[in-house]
């Protein structure tokens, strides 16, 4: 929420969400107040894809530094996990449906 409110700071809805956390918690006000303001570079993610239904991925985000404010999602699936094979069974699929696959790609996105 802070980088959200470097971003726009003039956002009268940020600024009144922050108000009243603020005067309801101690704790928000300190955490506040501290300005650490962190990304979450990593993490995992899940997708629901049509073809292969969930996949839980881990994710790690690097900044591209050629272009400010763009990053490369790199994602992967624990191997021998359900998720990996289902990636295995998806790679199967695309190749043999290459122009289905690339329509479906785009729909199954979530972020």
């Amino acid at each position: 929420m802070r980088a959200e409110a470097g971003r726009d700071p003039h956002d009268k809805a940020l600024q009144d969400l922050v108000g009243e956390l603020s005067t309801r918690s101690d704790h928000f006000r300190t955490l506040w107040a501290a300005h650490n303001v962190r990304t979450h570079g990593a993490g995992t993610k899940r997708f629901q894809h049509p073809v292969v239904g969930e996949l839980v991925l881990s994710y790690e985000e690097l900044a591209v530094t050629a272009e400010p404010g763009n990053v490369l999602l790199i994602y992967t699936a624990e191997p021998g996990s359900p998720s990996a094979e289902r990636l295995r069974l998806l790679a199967s699929w695309s190749a043999q449906h290459p122009a289905e696959s690339s329509d479906l790609g785009r729909e199954s996105q979530t972020r």
